[in-house]
C-alpha cells in the first residue's frame, strides 16, 4: 500500500474513532464504542505501515494536523459545536503547516 494512501486512511479512521467516542457516551452505547475501538486499532496499524517508508516527524505531524482539522468539522457539522474566529484561525495556521511539511519534510528519510 502506498504510504501517503495509508497515511490519509489512518487519519479518516482516526477521526471516525474519535467522533464515535463522543457518540459511545463513555462507552455505554455498544456500536458507537465498537467504532472506536476498530477505527483506533486501524489507524494506529495504516499509520505504522506508512512510517515504513515517511519520517515519523511528518507522519505524526500531519496525522495530528489533518486529523484536528477533521475532527474540528465533524464537530461542527455533526455535533453542532461553534467555531470561533480564533479557532477558525488556528485551524487555518494548522492547515497551513502541514502544507509546508507536505512540500518541504520529506527530507532524512
Amino acid at each position: 500500500m502506498n504510504a501517503n494512501v495509508a497515511l490519509l486512511l489512518a487519519i479518516a479512521a482516526e477521526v471516525l474513532a474519535t467522533s464515535s467516542l463522543k457518540a459511545s457516551q463513555g462507552f455505554t452505547r455498544p456500536l458507537p464504542s465498537l467504532v472506536v475501538v476498530l477505527g483506533y486499532a486501524s489507524a494506529f496499524y495504516l499509520m505504522s505501515i506508512s512510517l515504513q517508508r515517511l519520517p515519523l516527524a511528518l507522519v505524526y505531524a500531519v496525522w495530528s494536523g489533518v486529523g484536528l482539522v477533521g475532527i474540528s468539522l465533524v464537530g461542527w457539522l455533526i455535533y453542532g459545536q461553534r467555531l470561533t474566529a480564533g479557532a477558525l484561525m488556528g485551524i487555518g495556521l494548522i492547515a497551513a503547516g502541514v502544507v509546508v511539511l507536505q512540500l518541504y519534510g520529506r527530507s532524512g528519510h
